[in-house]
């Protein structure tokens, strides 16, 4: 069913995940930077307007910066570019990728309930 009232974007990623990826990933420079599939790394930042996650260690590109006060001298800084929620999958507490899940959770004491993510080869909790 679409979403008629809330159209806010959600992912299967959260920031500080642990995800591994589900496509090899291939640098501009290709220098032996590449990641392969199956690498695992932490998600740094995810941007979900543009379906976007950035994974550290993976997709790593050079930047060309001018002279700033935190930079003094500028030159070119190599750091994390964004790829595709899509081609990462967060991993379950065995290690091994896992599709997400969302089930509602009731607190007994005040009767609200909440919404948490879940892996679905385990059925654990992904949030704390």
């Amino acid at each position: 069913m679409p979403r008629t009232s809330n159209k806010q974007r959600k992912l299967h990623v959260k920031k500080g995940d642990m995800v591994m990826l589900n496509k090899t990933v291939t640098s501009a420079s290709s220098a032996g930077d590449d990641r392969e599939k199956g690498y695992v790394g932490k998600v740094l930042r995810v941007f979900p307007e543009r379906e976007r996650v950035i994974v550290e260690g993976v997709n790593m590109r050079v930047f060309h910066e001018q002279p700033s006060q935190a930079n003094p001298e500028g030159g070119r800084i190599e750091r994390e570019a964004p790829i595709h929620a899509s081609n990462v999958n967060p991993v379950d507490e065995n290690g091994n990728p896992t599709r997400v899940g969302r089930r509602r959770i009731e607190d007994p004491e005040t009767g609200r309930g909440q919404w948490v993510r879940y892996a679905k080869t385990t059925g654990e909790q992904l949030d704390n």
